[in-house]
């Protein structure tokens, strides 16, 4: 009997499963290092083209809203979903330029930038990864196969083994939810080391209301008159 199309799908992520097991030691401590720079104030810029800018929206999503418990939200930006940014961007600069620009203007040094990237040699991002280097950011790639020139260009990489693109892109997605897993793991002593609370009462923080009409006075003081 011909195998069926599923059969040959897992096939392909079963021989790139072996390999990607050898990716845990990275992912703890690229989630380590994650949540040292958000609990001490950095962010996280995340892009990627096509089925990879959603596997990179998925990631911040999980960080400024949660993987599993509840904690305070965390700094992360999706550069693609910046939507209006983007097209003045490659209308007015070109389309190599639109994740480029937009780290030069978000990321601080010590900040950290993930590219995915199912080939690595998208020039959209290799010009992004440019920019984080230049600007100080610590730039960090999800791939496939390597060497490829995005792996290169940045610090770090997990590259996963394996020459069909849709098993790169799951892998990808299993990768995204360990290092989530890893900074939730590792973000209370994070915090602690930054002198940060582990949990924030925003309401604690935010000046109570007050109620009635505000009047300026002949003298510049103002002073709220009970409605």
């Amino acid at each position: 009997m011909t195998a069926g199309l599923l059969d040959a799908h897992l096939t392909l992520l079963a021989e790139a499963l072996l390999p990607y097991r050898e990716s845990e030691g990275l992912l703890s401590r690229w989630g380590a290092a994650l949540a040292a720079t958000l609990a001490g104030g950095g962010r996280l810029l995340v892009a990627g083209n096509g089925g990879s800018a959603a596997e990179a929206q998925h990631l911040t999503a999980e960080l400024v809203g949660k993987l599993r418990d509840d904690r305070q939200p965390l700094s992360a930006i999706a550069l693609h979903a910046e939507t209006s940014a983007m097209t003045a961007i490659g209308n007015d600069y070109g389309y190599d330029e639109v994740f480029a620009r937009q780290v030069r203007a978000h990321g601080r040094p010590g900040d950290v930038l993930l590219l995915m990237s199912t080939s690595g040699a998208s020039a959209n991002l290799l010009a992004a990864a440019r920019a984080g280097r230049d600007t100080g950011l610590r730039c960090w790639a999800f791939t496939g196969p390597a060497p490829n020139p995005l792996a290169d260009a940045c610090h770090e990489v997990l590259a996963v083994a394996s020459s069909d693109s849709q098993v790169v892109q799951e892998l990808h997605l299993v990768s995204t939810h360990v290092l989530c897993e890893y900074v939730d793991r590792e973000l209370p002593a994070a915090l602690a080391t930054a002198g940060r609370p582990a949990s924030v009462d925003a309401a604690a923080q935010v000046e109570p209301v007050r109620t009635g009409v505000e009047v300026v006075l002949d003298d510049g003081h103002r002073q709220v008159e009970a409605g």
